[in-house]
């Protein structure tokens, strides 16, 4: 099993505390944490094994410290959370056919009209509805869990800032609500990750136990300033996050030496 030098070991928590506040926050921890375990020289299946491991337990302080503000939708949570699952089965499956880079180079494109959204005046929280109900619970919830999840399966980065955008512009939840209602989802994603990890002896703990607690801790001052700050400090940090993806996804297809 490879093993981490003091300064590696450093970086990989650094990484895991940026990543874990942005995360709880906005989504797309994992755009920090991965490159920072690989630019510690660590190997790719250690690295996913420990970025899941530390999400997983940063994830898990996140939703609660949300949920004891009341802002989680628990009822459209546990409705997409199946779907969830399900459609990141069917993208997993679909990743062993395709090749990654041409949804890679649609997200491209995608992502600048994603970005726009997060810049035009949000909706007035007081004109939205507390809950999500009706046909937007049984149908378009689903819908929405579903395609997002087989993305999830068949990519990953971003994942948790696509829920927030949709759940907070087609189902209507308010922006805080959406960040918070997300995270069950992805918890969820992570869960059966970890349990992947775990049953095939490729958890990587001598990372994955240090870094848990760096995520932890970002995690939980990520979501403790969302709660404080409102709607403005989710919709600036999912701006950064979907500059990041842009910015990853243009050198890794388009730009990068090895292309």
């Amino acid at each position: 099993m490879f093993t981490l030098s003091v300064t590696a070991l450093t970086i990989c928590c650094a990484g895991a505390f940026v990543g874990g506040f942005i995360d709880s926050i906005a989504g797309g921890g994992g755009l920090i944490t991965l490159p920072a375990l690989l630019i510690a020289g660590v190997p790719p299946h250690c690295a996913l094994s420990a970025n899941k491991f530390s999400a997983c337990l940063g994830t898990c302080v996140a939703l609660g410290t949300f949920s004891k503000s009341g802002l989680v939708q628990w009822r459209a949570a546990l409705t997409g959370v199946p779907f969830s699952l399900l459609g990141s089965c069917f993208g997993a499956m679909l990743a062993l056919s395709i090749d990654n880079a041409i949804l890679s180079k649609v997200l491209v494109a995608l992502l600048p009209p994603a970005m726009l959204l997060t810049l035009l005046p949000s909706r007035r929280d007081d004109t939205m509805a507390m809950e999500v109900s009706g046909p937007r619970l049984w149908l378009v919830l689903p819908a929405l869990c579903f395609a997002i999840g087989m993305y999830d399966g068949f990519y990953g980065p971003g994942t948790g800032s696509f829920l927030i955008i949709a759940f907070h512009w087609i189902l209507c939840m308010r922006l805080l609500a959406a960040s918070a209602t997300a995270k069950v989802l992805n918890l969820a994603s992570n869960v059966s990750g970890v349990v992947t990890f775990i049953a095939t002896e490729n958890m990587f703990w001598a990372a994955g136990i240090p870094m848990a607690a760096a995520c932890i801790t970002g995690n939980w001052m990520g979501s403790r300033l969302a709660i404080r700050t409102g709607s403005r400090t989710v919709r600036r940090f999912l701006l950064l996050t979907l500059g990041l993806l842009f910015v990853t996804l243009v050198w890794q297809y388009f730009l990068s030496p090895a292309k």
